[in-house]
Parts: C-alpha cells; structure tokens; sequence
C-alpha cells in the first residue's frame, strides 16, 4: 500500500511538471506574437509587405508639352523602380482636378502627387487626402494651403530675374520689352513675373510697354502678341513666362516680319525651343525639364514610403540657356 502511493505521488509530480512547461511555452509564444504584431503595424507599406506601390498622379493638364514631359519622367521613375502610376489630367480646371484627386482616394494609392491647376483652388482636395491618410505631394506649383510630405519645383523667382537680366544685358539698359504672364492664380507665373520685374525696375531707361495674361497657352499667347505688335510698333524685347508662350509669341512676331528687330526669351527648356534658339529665332530660355521633375518626384514618393527621410522642399536647379550652351544641356534620360 506505501509502495503505490508513493507511486502515485511521483506520476502526479510528473504530470504538474509537463503542465508547468507547457503553460510556459505557450506564454512565451504569445508574447512573440504580440512582439511581432506590433512591429507590422508600426511598419510603412513598402515594409510591412512586398505588395507593389500605388501612387497617384493628378496632372493640371496634358495639353501643354511641359506638363506631357512631366508625365513621361513620372512614368519612367515608377517603371524603373517597379511601382504602379495611375495619371488623371484635369485639362486645366481646378473643378476638374478636385474630382480627379477624390476618385484617386477612392482607389487608395500608397502616395499622391499632384500638380495643381491652381495653387489656392487645390487646397480643399488636397485636405481631403489628409483626411483619408494618404500622403501628398505637390510638384511645379505649390499649394496655399494643406499638409504635404514635399513640395518640388524650380526657383521661379530666379528664373524671371535670369530672364530680366539676360534682356537688360543684351539691350544695354535702354529698350522697350512686352511681358506675356502665365496663370496668376498659380504661385509659378506670380514669382516668375515677379523675379523679371525685380530686376528690370533697376534700369530706369528700359520701360515696359505691355504686360498681359495668356495663361501659359500657345495660342492665346499668339493671338495676345498680335495685338500688341498692332499696338506697338517699336518693341525690342519679349518676355513670356513658359515656352508655350514664347513660342506662340514667335509665330506672331515671324508673320510681323519681326524676328531679328526683337529679342525673345520664354523658360522652361522644351524641344521646340531649343531648335528655335538654335536657329536664332529665341533668344534665351531657363533649363527647368520637366521630365527630370517628375522622374524625381516618383522617386521621393517612393524614397518616403519606404520610410526613408525627404526634405520638405526640394528646389532643382535652374540655368539660363542660350545658344551659347544649348547644345550641352540634357532635358532627359
């Protein structure tokens, strides 16, 4: 009778021992599972899975060759680092562009960059994908208003006073110039007119004969410079804020039978320019391709989803083109 209780006593010491054991192990294993848990929420997307990015394009417009050669560079930048580019093209209406990002949320992107059609007007809708918890960020023109990871662009001030001061030099201080602005609701014609007009009001002697909007279009601006060469009849220098306009200031001025009477500047490096600088039809323009700002801007969405550090703004640089350099500069890949 001792002998089997004491036998007993050990099967039951044995038994509380594997119980112990085991309870252990099963504690440690959902202590792991928390610790793992945790560590996936607080991941970015590209960390937590290998699942392809998705970010979002929202484009003013794809009328204008600058904002097509944006596209092209975004594209591109997502190919190359394997991530999936849904573009929108607003066609230049702010209504249009507020509908344009608000679908894009709808599809969830990882990121979104939008160009704005207008700097206050995009406001609201870039406030909405705050609200969605989809980051943003803005390229060419800036926004008046919302939260964005980056804003990148080009120093417009800068580039309207290289212009202004490539007109003073070559004038020698004394002339008549015409000013063809671009669409004053954006950030980018304000500043661009601003730098040009900064430096021109130091030459008291070269007097600004017209000043008009064509809002950064070809054919308005063609249409505009035809009623102010009927106006004016003793002009010397042009200044248009975008090449578009530059080039549709050079169709009218060639049916004037003006082109060697007047020097004509635009900004923004298109192909079309640089073979009218090359054939001494345009004077100058300012380097700001397109296609390399919308490669990086792909590039900085994708730097900061992978939770890498972007900067707040990023400026890219700006150099006055002439027929001097023009065959040196690059405006893509």
């Amino acid at each position: 009778m001792k002998r089997s209780k004491k036998l007993f006593a050990l099967v039951l010491s044995a038994a509380m021992i594997a119980a112990t054991a085991a309870g252990c192990s099963t504690g440690a294993a959902t202590a792991e599972s928390k610790s793992e848990s945790k560590t996936a929420e607080n991941a970015s997307p590209a960390q937590s899975s290998n699942k392809q990015l998705v970010i979002g394009l929202s484009m003013n417009t794809q009328t204008n060759p600058f904002f097509v050669s944006v596209k092209e560079g975004a594209q591109k930048g997502a190919e190359e680092l394997g991530a999936k580019l849904v573009v929108t093209d607003a066609q230049n209406d702010a209504s249009t562009q507020m509908k344009d990002v608000e679908n894009l949320i709808t599809q969830k992107p990882d990121l979104i960059i939008i160009d704005p059609a207008d700097s206050d007007a995009i406001v609201a809708a870039i406030q909405e994908a705050n609200d969605a918890k989809i980051p943003v960020i803005t390229i060419d023109r800036a926004a008046k208003g919302g939260d964005v990871v980056s804003h990148m662009g080009f120093n417009a001030i800068k580039a309207g006073g290289l212009e202004g001061q490539f007109i003073a030099d070559t004038l020698k201080g004394k002339g008549n110039v015409v000013e063809i602005q671009g669409i004053m609701g954006t950030n980018v014609a304000q500043d661009r007119s601003k730098g040009f007009n900064d430096v021109i009001a130091k030459y008291p002697d070269i007097k600004k004969v017209a000043t008009q909007s064509a809002d950064f279009d070809r054919a308005k601006a063609m249409k505009v410079m035809e009623n102010i060469l009927q106006a004016n009849k003793n002009i010397q220098a042009v200044y248009a804020a975008n090449d578009e306009m530059a080039l549709g200031c050079l169709e009218a001025i060639e049916a004037a039978g003006r082109t060697k009477d007047i020097v004509l500047v635009g900004n923004d490096c298109l192909d079309d320019t640089m073979k009218a600088i090359k054939e001494d039809k345009m004077k100058a323009t300012i380097n700001e391709p397109p296609y390399f700002l919308g490669k990086t801007a792909v590039q900085t969405a994708v730097k900061y989803l992978k939770g890498d550090k972007v900067e707040k703004s990023v400026i890219l640089e700006s150099t006055l083109v002439t027929k001097d350099n023009v065959d040196s500069i690059k405006t893509r890949d």
